[in-house]
C-alpha cells in the first residue's frame, strides 16, 4: 500500500512521542535503582554487625540447640514486582518459589509481595495466605520489613527461633548486569553459628561481654537478624526489578529508533518521489508551450 507524505509524518510524530516516554521511563528505572541500591549496601553493614552481636553471645554463653527444621513450621516470604514493565519478572520467580515449596513437600505456607506476584503464584499451583504492599520508595522498605517481621512473630508465637522454618525467595544482581532468582533460608540459623563458639567467627583477644539478660538479649538479636534479611531481600529485589525494566526499555527504545529509521528512510524516498513527479510535470508543460507556436504558424 503506497504511504503518503502526510501519513509518514504523522507516523514518525507518534513514533517520536513513544520514544520520548520510553526514555523517560528509562531514565526513571536508571535513577530509582541508586537509593534501593544505598539501602541495600547500607543494611549488609549492619546485618554484619547483628550477626557479630550473636556470634559474642554464643561465645561468652557457650552452644545454643538448634532447632530441628522438620519439626518447626515451614515458611516462604516471596518478593515481587507490582510496577509493571519489568518483563516476566514475577514468572520467573514463581517458578523457583514453586520448585522451594514441592521440596518442602507442598506443606510450606507462604507470604509474597506484590498483588501481582500473587497472580503469578496462583497460577503456578502455589497460594499465598498473606500479601503484602512492595514499597513505593526507598523509605517504604523499613515498613515493609517491620510488617513481615510482625508477621513472623505472629505465626511463631513470640518463639521464631524454634518454631519456624524461613525461607527468602527473591531475585538478586548477578553478574555482568544479569539477574537470577535466590533462595535463601533465613531462620533457623546456621548451626555453625550457634553450637560452635570456636566456629562462630569471634577472633577477638578480648571476650565478650553483656548486661543484658540472655534471653531477651537473644530475642532481639534474632528479631533484629530477621529484620535486616527481609529489608536486604526487599532493597536487593526492588533494584533488579528497577534494572530488569531498565534493561526491557531500553530493548524498546532501540526497537522504536529502528522504527523511525526506516519511516524516515521511507518518507525521504515518497518525497523524491514526489519532487521528480513535480519536476517532470513542470519539463512536460514546458516542452508543450515550446511546441504551440510552431504549430500555429504551420496552420497559418
Amino acid at each position: 500500500m503506497a504511504q503518503t507524505l502526510e501519513t509518514l509524518s504523522r507516523r514518525t510524530e507518534t513514533l517520536s512521542s513513544i520514544r520520548s516516554i520510553v526514555h523517560t521511563m528509562k531514565t526513571m528505572s536508571a535513577i530509582n535503582a541508586v537509593p534501593y541500591e544505598h539501602a541495600a549496601r547500607s543494611i549488609e553493614s549492619y546485618h554484619q554487625t547483628v550477626l557479630r552481636g550473636i556470634r559474642a553471645f554464643v561465645a561468652k554463653t557457650g552452644p545454643i540447640s538448634v532447632p530441628a527444621v522438620t519439626q518447626a513450621e515451614r515458611l516462604l516470604v516471596v518478593f515481587g514486582s507490582d510496577h509493571g514493565l519489568c518483563g516476566n519478572y514475577n514468572e520467573v520467580l514463581a517458578e523457583s518459589a514453586r520448585s522451594e515449596a514441592l521440596t518442602m513437600g507442598g506443606h510450606a505456607r507462604v507470604l509474597c509481595v506484590g498483588a501481582r506476584m500473587s497472580d503469578a503464584l496462583t497460577d503456578q499451583g502455589v497460594r499465598p495466605e498473606s500479601t503484602f504492599l512492595p514499597p513505593a520508595s526507598a523509605d517504604g522498605i523499613g515498613r515493609l520489613a517491620s510488617d513481615i517481621v510482625t508477621r513472623l512473630d505472629e505465626i511463631g508465637g513470640g518463639d521464631v527461633h524454634n518454631r519456624i522454618a524461613v525461607t527468602l525467595v527473591f531475585t538478586r544482581r548477578a553478574e555482568k548486569g544479569q539477574r537470577e532468582s535466590e533462595v535463601s533460608q533465613m531462620l533457623p540459623l546456621a548451626s555453625t553459628l550457634l553450637s560452635d563458639p570456636a566456629k562462630s567467627g569471634w577472633q577477638s583477644r578480648s571476650l565478650p561481654d553483656y548486661t543484658m539478660q540472655p534471653t531477651p538479649l537473644l530475642a532481639a538479636l534474632l528479631r533484629n537478624h530477621i529484620f535486616a534479611s527481609v529489608f536486604r531481600a526487599s532493597a536487593e529485589a526492588m533494584v533488579t526489578e528497577n534494572a530488569a525494566r531498565l534493561a526491557l526499555m531500553q530493548q524498546a527504545e532501540q526497537a522504536v529508533d529502528d522504527r523511525l529509521e526506516e519511516v524516515g528512510g521511507q518518507f525521504r524516498l515518497v518525497r523524491q518521489d514526489e519532487i521528480t513527479n513535480e519536476l517532470m510535470d513542470i519539463i512536460i508543460g514546458f516542452e508543450a508551450l515550446k511546441k504551440k507556436p510552431s504549430s500555429h504558424f504551420a496552420s497559418a
